[in-house]
C-alpha cells in the first residue's frame, strides 16, 4: 500500500478543519453550556440567574425519582443491547448462508434502521394498543390482561421491544458485513477437521467477529442513553408512574416540562459523565479479549 505524505501542515489542518468545527460546534460547546448552566437556578421567568455551585446535584442525589431513572435506564439499556445484538447476530448468520432469496431477506432486515424513533414507537404502540392492537387481541385471547397504559412492566417491555427492533438493522448490517470478510477458508478447513456448526461458530466465526461485536457494543450503549429518547416521549411519556421514566427522559421532562433549567442541566453532565465512563470501561476491560 503506497503510503500518503503531505508536503506541510496547511492542507492536512485543512482536511480535517471540518470535522473538527462539527465536533466543537455540536459537542464541545453544547456541552460546555450544559456544564455552566448546572451550577445555576433560573427565576420562573428566566429573567433573573443564581450562581449556586453543586446545589443542583445536591438536590439531585436527594431526589428518590432520579435514583428511580438510573434503575429503569439500567434495566431497559440492558434488555435493549442484548436483545439488538443477539437478534441481529442470529439473523446475520442466517442471511450469510446460500440460501433463495437471501438478498431479499437482507433489503427487508435493513429497512427498519430508515425509520424514525419516535414513528418506531407509533408503529408498536398501535401494535399493543390495549382495546384495538392485533397483538394486544392476541395476548388477551391467551389470557394476558395486556394494558401498557396502566401496568408499568408491560410497558417497560413494549418499549424494550420498540427500540431493540428500531436498532436490530444497523447491528444487522455491521454483522453481516463482519462475517462475509472471514475466509471460507478457515470454516471449510474446520469442517474437515470435524468441528460442527456450533464449535466452527465459537471458535473460528465468533472470535474473528468480535472486533465488529465491540464496536457495535460501544454504539449500543450510546443509542440507549440517547436515541430512544423519541421512543419513550411518543409511546409512554415516562409511564405509566415513572416506569419507564430514563435518565435522558428525566432530563427532558425536569428541564423542557417541568421549567428547573439548572437541574436539567446537571443530570445532562450526569448522564453524559455515565457514557463516557462506561464507554472507557468497555475500551479497558473488554477490548482486552477482542481478537484483531
Amino acid at each position: 500500500m503506497r503510503k500518503v505524505v503531505f508536503q506541510g501542515k496547511l492542507l492536512p489542518l485543512l482536511l480535517i478543519a471540518p470535522q473538527i468545527a462539527v465536533t466543537v460546534l455540536f459537542f464541545y460547546w453544547p456541552a460546555s453550556q450544559a456544564v455552566w448552566q448546572s451550577f445555576l437556578i433560573q427565576d420562573a421567568f428566566g429573567t433573573t440567574t443564581e450562581f449556586v455551585w453543586f446545589e443542583n446535584y445536591e438536590l439531585l442525589f436527594k431526589d428518590s425519582n432520579y435514583y428511580n431513572a438510573i434503575g429503569v435506564t439500567a434495566v431497559f439499556s440492558t434488555a435493549v443491547a442484548v436483545l439488538s445484538l443477539g437478534i441481529a447476530l442470529l439473523l446475520a448468520v442466517m442471511a450469510d448462508k446460500q440460501i433463495r432469496g437471501a438478498q431479499g431477506y437482507k433489503t427487508l432486515l435493513m429497512w427498519p434502521y430508515a425509520v424514525a424513533p419516535a414513528v418506531a414507537g407509533v408503529l408498536w404502540l398501535f401494535m399493543f394498543q390495549p382495546s384495538l392492537g392485533v397483538l394486544a387481541q392476541l395476548l388477551r385471547s391467551w389470557g394476558l390482561d395486556w394494558n401498557p397504559l396502566l401496568n408499568g412492566t408491560h410497558a417497560m417491555i413494549l418499549v424494550i421491544l420498540a427500540a431493540a427492533w428500531k436498532q436490530i438493522s444497523y447491528n444487522f448490517l455491521f454483522f453481516l458485513a463482519g462475517l462475509q470478510s472471514i475466509p471460507k477458508s478457515l470454516i471449510e478447513a474446520a469442517a474437515i477437521d470435524g468441528a460442527g456448526p456450533r464449535r466452527r461458530f465459537w471458535t473460528i466465526i465468533f472470535p474473528l467477529l468480535s472486533p465488529t461485536a465491540f464496536f457495535l457494543l460501544v454504539v449500543n450503549i450510546v443509542y440507549v442513553f440517547f436515541d430512544t429518547f423519541g421512543i419513550i416521549d411518543a409511546v409512554t411519556h415516562g409511564g405509566p408512574a415513572k416506569a419507564t421514566e430514563t435518565m435522558v427522559f428525566k432530563v427532558f421532562q425536569d428541564g423542557r416540562l417541568g421549567g428547573d433549567l439548572g437541574g436539567s442541566a446537571a443530570q445532562s453532565v450526569i448522564l453524559m459523565v455515565l457514557v463516557i465512563a462506561l464507554t472507557a470501561v468497555q475500551f479497558k476491560y473488554i477490548e482486552r479479549k477482542v481478537h484483531y
